[in-house]
């Protein structure tokens, strides 16, 4: 069995990426950290069985991968893909480490069916400054916020509007089992037929939504453990609900404000949280990094057993070309998800 590592930044892999490639988390706080000794419990997600089936030997090869390498020699001794490579082979023995010669750019220009790219649901267009928020179609006279459906955030996470969440068709197709309510007036007009779950916080400069941050994180999180899908929303689907779904990509894939804010903009281009919120989320970005920077401080990732092992950029025998790649998984459902 073969296990693909995408060592790009979280945006570059959510906007595409090789089917079944799982993204480390190899941002710039951890590698700024790591002076070339991460392990893998920095790098790999605690979801699933991944660390350790790498450390049972129970994938034949591991692939790495970034935008466009072309070779082992090319890269550089702090580089994400560099500092993955010296991990796996700390912590695992068997498994035979290939780079992806040209990496994602090369590959899915060559065989865009292996890959993976996330669109969104969303038609509408930014707002101009003269157009109010509730500035409606003059065909349609549906406000902009609630034209197209809600977006897909995540696999298992939507963000939309309360027009998005009175809308059965549109949860049944999406396959929504779970809705976050982050208003005090939005009513649940499927109870019964969906898991709800109300936030009741105002969209004003005196609302304290951060207070509710680990909760909203923890119900999300715990419809995604149910193979569920959630979809947050508030009335507009623009400030309180965006504010939520910032604070989980934050949380989990321990990215920057900045980086989360640009990553659901791209879905839902007219979000705007209010400037309180967003002082809020700022706040909570100094508390993730800080969270993050004592965990890879604590952790073992320079233990004796790794002493005396290489840490030298891979050889040009680690890299490998397309037909060799493709040979390694036939069909995209061997990868694991």
């Amino acid at each position: 069995r073969c296990l693909v590592l995408d060592c790009r930044p979280f945006l570059a892999h959510s906007a595409g990426h090789i089917r079944g490639a799982l993204n480390v988390r190899c941002n710039t706080i951890v590698r700024r950290r790591a002076k070339g000794a991460v392990s893998l419990e920095q790098i790999l997600p605690a979801e699933g069985e991944v660390r350790a089936r790498l450390r049972a030997g129970l994938y034949a090869a591991v692939v790495v991968y970034d935008e466009r390498s072309p070779r082992a020699e090319a890269l550089r001794e702090d580089s994400t893909v560099a500092l993955v490579v010296r991990a796996l082979r700390r912590d695992t023995a068997r498994a035979d480490i290939r780079l992806l010669a040209g990496g994602y750019e090369r590959f899915s220009s060559e065989f865009p069916e292996f890959c993976a790219k996330t669109k969104s649901l969303s038609n509408a267009s930014p707002p101009t400054s003269a157009e109010p928020l509730d500035f409606g179609c003059g065909s349609c006279g549906t406000p902009l916020h609630d034209q197209g459906g809600p977006v897909e955030i995540l696999p298992f996470l939507y963000l939309g509007s309360a027009y998005h969440a009175a809308r059965r068709d549109m949860l049944d197709a999406l396959g929504i089992t779970a809705l976050l309510n982050v208003s005090s007036d939005c009513p649940n007009h499927f109870e019964g037929h969906y898991q709800y779950k109300c936030i009741p916080v105002e969209d004003n400069h005196k609302a304290d939504i951060s207070s509710w941050f680990m909760e909203a994180i923890e119900y999300i999180d715990s419809v995604k453990e149910c193979c569920g899908r959630v979809l947050v929303h508030c009335q507009a689907g623009i400030s309180r609900s965006a504010t939520i779904c910032l604070a989980y990509l934050m949380m989990k894939k321990r990215v920057k404000l900045e980086e989360a804010f640009e990553f659901v903009k791209q879905r839902r281009s007219i979000i705007s949280p209010n400037f309180s919120f967003m002082g809020q989320l700022l706040q909570f970005e100094s508390q993730v990094l800080a969270t993050s920077c004592a965990v890879e401080a604590v952790s073992p990732s320079g233990t004796l057993r790794e002493r005396g092992k290489s840490t030298s950029t891979p050889t040009s025998q680690f890299v490998f070309s397309f037909p060799v790649s493709v040979g390694v998984h036939a069909t995209p459902s061997s990868l694991p998800y």
